[in-house]
């Protein structure tokens, strides 16, 4: 299931996938028609950011600034339930930020997520629901509305924090939304 995963999203294509907080819609982070896709599926305003997934600091450094301050926090919190958000890099479309300079960045503590991330590059990281309604933490409460929209949907199991993650805007040093991991994030930027 993982290198299909894998084939449809880098073909274009979203799958749903599991993280340690919440199932996710996946589909590649640097590609404009697929993110497009995920805003459709999830009926999300283009005005709301998305979030992308890496699988591992290098991929993260690739996508985002990244100061050498921050790299000590950076390594203490991922990966986990945490999103980072970073300056983003050029090479990150301004569909996906909301033509914000900033991106939302996990790094997720899931190995079937990490194996699909490996495979396919960075990835989209926004909850496998219709906006508004709640984030699923298992397949089988994914909604039939979204399943009937994607290419796959992995089984992962119940997700283990089953709640979002911590937003923490590292520039500044602030919790955004606080979630899964809020201990841990606001003990690194005490």
């Amino acid at each position: 299931m993982i290198p299909s995963a894998s084939r449809f999203i880098i073909g274009g294509g979203v799958v749903v996938y599991p993280t340690e907080t919440v199932y996710g819609l996946g589909a590649n982070a640097l590609d404009e028609q697929a993110i497009m896709r995920v805003f459709l599926i999830k009926k999300r305003p283009l005005s709301m950011p998305i979030s992308l997934a890496v699988s591992s600091l290098e991929m993260l450094r690739d996508v985002a600034e990244v100061r050498d301050e921050d790299m000590d926090i950076l390594e203490d919190l991922l990966p986990g339930p945490i999103s980072i958000l970073l300056r983003k890099k050029s090479i990150v479309p301004d569909i996906l930020t909301a033509g914000s300079s900033q991106v939302g960045i996990r790094f997720p503590d899931h190995e079937s997520a990490l194996r699909i991330i490996d495979k396919a590059g960075p990835i989209t990281s926004t909850s496998a629901n219709r906006t508004g309604q709640p984030a699923p933490v298992s397949v089988k409460e994914v909604s039939k509305e979204i399943e009937d929209r994607v290419e796959l949907v992995v089984d992962g199991g119940r997700c283990k924090h089953c709640q979002p993650s911590t937003l923490l805007d590292l520039e500044n040093r602030k919790i955004i939304r606080p979630g899964a991991g809020l201990d841990k994030a606001l003990k690194a930027i005490k």
